[in-house]
C-alpha cells in the first residue's frame, strides 16, 4: 500500500473531493479518506447556486449534474405561520448558468469522488482517521479500515487539508465538543418527500420558534425538508410528545406552524426515516496557529438559513488549492505557513460577510416575533427577498476569474 504523499486529505464530500481533483490533475499524489461509504444520505444541502455550476463544469461533473439535478430555482419564499411572501431569485451572470439547481448529496458527493478518483486520488474508503499530527512539510496520519482493528497504516505527506463535515471532527476536536451542549445549539434534521405540492422552481424559507428551515425540488422529483432547531425548544417538543421519535415530533411542529409546509406535504409520503444531527457550529473554525489546512465547514459554517454551505464548501477548496499550486513545488514549513496564513486571509474577504449575513437572518428566522414587523415590508417590497439571496453570494464565486 501506498504511505508516502504530496497531499492527505480527511473527508470526501464536496470540498475534500474538490481539493483532490484539483491538486491530482495537478501531478500532486493525493491520499483521499473518507470513513463512511457512498452513497448515504447526510444532514446537509443540497442547493447549489448558480455562480457555482462553472466550477462543477471545470471540476468535470457539469454534464452529469445538469442532467439529473432538479428544476432550476428562479423564486425565493418566506414561510411564517400562515403568511407566505414570495419573490424573484437574482439571475447569475452566465450564458448557460443562470438559476441554481438542487441535487441530493447521496448524487453529488458520489460524482465528485468519483472524479477525484479518476483524476487519480487514492481514496481510501471506508477508512477513518486515527490520528494526524506533526509539523507543516512533515504530517503523520495514522488510518484504519472500517470493521478492523488491526489493519491500520501510516500516511505520510508535507500537506493536510481537513475537508471534514460540521458532525464529523479528526480525533483531536472529538472530546471537547461533546462536552458542549447548550440550550442554544441548533441541531438538523431532514426527510425526503415523493408528491409533494411545491411550485416548481420554488425555494421557500421557514420561520417558527427556535428554529428555521427550508424546501427544495431535487433530482428525481424528490422534495427535501430541512430545517434547525434549537435544543431548548426540542426538548419542551419532545416532553409534549413522549414516546415519538424527534423527526416526527420536528415535522408535526413545522406542519402547524408553517402553513406552507403544510400545504406542500398534505399529499405527500416520507421516503425514509428522519435524518438528525448535531449540535451545528456556526463561525469561523480556522485559527492562527493551525498546522493543518481548513476547507469547508472545517474552515468555517454559516448557518445553513442561506443556502451556502455547498457554495462555500467547493469555492474554498479551489481558493486553497490555488495557492498552493502557485506554492510548489517547494513546499516547507515555511512557505506553508505563508500559503495558509495568505488563504485564511482570502477566505475570510470572501466568506466572512456571508457568515454575518446568514447569522442575522437566522436570528430574526428564530424569533418570530421579531420578524413579524417585517413582514408588510417584504410584502410591499418582494425584490427585497431577491437582494437578500444576492447579499448571501448566490451570485457570486471566489473561483470564477479562473474558470
Amino acid at each position: 500500500m501506498q504511505t508516502r504523499f504530496d497531499a492527505i486529505i480527511a473527508g470526501a464530500g464536496p470540498a475534500g473531493s474538490t481539493a483532490a481533483i484539483l491538486l491530482a490533475r495537478a501531478g500532486w499524489s493525493v491520499a483521499l479518506i473518507e470513513k463512511q461509504e457512498f452513497p448515504r444520505r447526510k444532514v446537509c444541502g443540497e442547493c447549489i447556486a448558480a455562480s457555482n455550476l462553472g466550477l462543477l463544469d471545470a471540476l468535470g461533473v457539469g454534464d452529469e449534474f445538469s442532467a439529473t439535478a432538479g428544476p432550476e430555482l428562479r423564486r425565493v419564499a418566506l414561510m411564517q405561520g400562515t403568511c407566505t411572501l414570495s419573490g424573484e431569485l437574482p439571475a447569475f451572470d452566465h450564458p448557460r448558468h443562470a438559476w441554481g439547481r438542487a441535487l441530493g448529496r447521496e448524487t453529488l458527493d458520489t460524482l465528485l469522488l468519483t472524479r477525484a478518483r479518476a483524476a487519480g486520488a487514492v481514496v481510501l474508503q471506508p477508512w477513518s482517521v486515527q490520528s494526524l499530527d506533526g509539523p507543516p512539510g512533515a504530517f503523520r496520519c495514522a488510518v484504519r479500515a472500517a470493521g478492523s482493528r488491526h489493519d491500520t497504516q501510516v500516511l505520510h505527506a508535507p500537506v493536510a487539508i481537513a475537508a471534514h463535515g460540521s458532525w464529523e471532527p479528526l480525533p483531536a476536536n472529538r472530546a471537547p465538543r461533546r462536552g458542549r451542549r447548550r440550550p442554544s445549539d441548533l441541531f438538523g434534521f431532514k426527510a425526503n418527500f415523493r408528491e409533494a405540492m411545491l411550485s416548481i422552481g420554488l425555494l421557500p424559507v421557514l420561520s417558527f420558534e427556535g428554529g428555521y428551515g427550508g424546501m427544495v425540488c431535487a433530482d428525481g422529483g424528490v422534495t427535501t425538508l430541512a430545517c434547525c432547531v434549537r435544543a431548548d425548544r426540542l426538548d419542551e417538543l419532545r416532553c409534549a410528545a413522549p414516546g415519538i421519535c424527534a423527526g416526527e415530533v420536528v415535522e408535526a411542529m413545522l406542519r402547524r406552524e408553517c402553513a406552507g409546509v403544510d400545504a406542500a406535504l398534505r399529499n405527500a409520503h416520507r421516503l425514509d426515516a428522519w435524518l438528525a444531527s448535531g449540535p451545528i457550529q456556526p463561525g469561523i473554525h480556522m485559527q492562527p496557529d493551525d498546522a493543518i489546512l481548513r476547507v469547508g465547514n472545517a474552515a468555517g459554517e454559516a448557518h445553513p438559513i442561506i443556502g451556502e454551505g455547498l457554495s462555500m464548501a467547493m469555492q474554498s477548496a479551489w481558493l486553497l488549492c490555488a495557492h498552493l499550486l502557485r506554492a510548489a513545488p517547494r513546499l516547507d514549513a515555511a512557505r506553508l505557513r505563508t500559503v495558509r496564513d495568505r488563504y485564511a486571509a482570502e477566505w475570510r474577504r470572501h466568506f466572512t460577510p456571508r457568515l454575518r449575513l446568514a447569522g442575522a437572518i437566522a436570528h430574526l428566522a428564530m424569533r418570530p416575533h421579531l420578524l413579524a414587523p417585517l413582514l408588510p415590508l417584504l410584502n410591499y417590497r418582494s425584490t427585497l427577498l431577491g437582494h437578500v439571496a444576492r447579499w448571501g453570494g448566490k451570485v457570486r464565486c471566489v473561483a470564477e476569474e479562473n474558470l
